[in-house]
């Protein structure tokens, strides 16, 4: 469905409200991870962006790049790494006025929220956009999830694109938890989603494939994308996954800020 919501209201009433925090992923000690850049993956691959990375997520991938955003000390989820991180340092909790200020400061169009798992803090993801569309009236809003939950109606009113990716076996999460039907059959349903499925081997994309057909997914609206942190990995699995592509419809993503970065924070 289309956004509900797109002005500003500038005596908007939750803002008399007491400030309402967001929990965010650091960049350094200290800075929070938001940054201009190019979007790296999926259907805005390439188009300047500003990204802003939440803390927290509900999932543990075994493989995930961005495991500061939850794997803290304490935290008995695996991860291949083996490392875990200091909450202290890793988090950075910041009222919904501050974020849309930098946020605003950095002047690009499009805003990718990220994480973590961005819609475990929708109601302060809700109020940071109603402020932040005062300051960016035309901002284009895309929020990368799991797929395990939706956005309420206030937060959903705001988003202009979701970026889904749901975890396969591969990904070490319990699939009860990491695929839930209601869920992805909404998400199906919702011409603003789009579907993007890590794959390191041909059996991820079968597992891929069989998720596709079960919930009626448009193959227009799904992606393929390497697992890996490296540019020669990257590589090494996109020579299988275009064939893949071709057989069943669906698009490629690639990992440009692999390519032009490396595995680094803030970019």
């Amino acid at each position: 469905m289309p956004r509900k919501w797109t002005g500003c209201k500038t005596r908007w009433p939750g803002w008399a409200k007491q400030a309402m925090p967001l929990v965010l992923a650091t960049q350094a000690p200290g800075e929070p991870e938001i940054f201009a850049s190019v979007q790296g993956e999926g259907p805005s691959a390439g188009s300047p962006c500003t990204f802003v990375r939440l803390s927290r997520c509900n999932l543990a991938c075994v493989w995930c790049d961005t495991a500061y955003t939850w794997h803290f000390a304490g935290d008995d989820r695996p991860h291949r790494s083996g490392e875990t991180f200091a909450r202290k340092a890793n988090q950075l909790t910041l009222d919904e006025a501050d974020v849309a200020a930098r946020i605003a400061g950095l002047g690009q169009d499009r805003l990718i929220v990220t994480g973590g798992e961005p819609l475990l803090q929708a109601s302060a993801l809700s109020r940071m956009l109603e402020r932040l569309a005062c300051l960016l009236p035309n901002l284009t809003v895309e929020v990368e999830t799991n797929g395990t939950t939706t956005a309420p109606p206030a937060l959903d009113a705001r988003i202009d694109q979701y970026n889904v990716s749901p975890k396969l076996a591969h990904s070490g999460n319990d699939p009860a938890a990491a695929i839930l039907p209601d869920r992805m059959a909404a998400y199906a349903a919702e011409p603003r989603a789009f579907f993007k499925f890590v794959c390191a081997s041909p059996a991820d994309v079968d597992e891929a494939a069989a998720l596709v057909r079960r919930f009626g997914i448009p193959p227009a609206r799904v992606f393929l994308m390497p697992e890996g942190t490296a540019s020669e990995t990257l590589r090494a699995r996109e020579e299988w996954l275009v064939p893949l592509c071709l057989e069943h419809g669906f698009r490629l993503s690639d990992r440009l800020h692999i390519h032009l970065f490396g595995d680094t924070r803030g970019t």
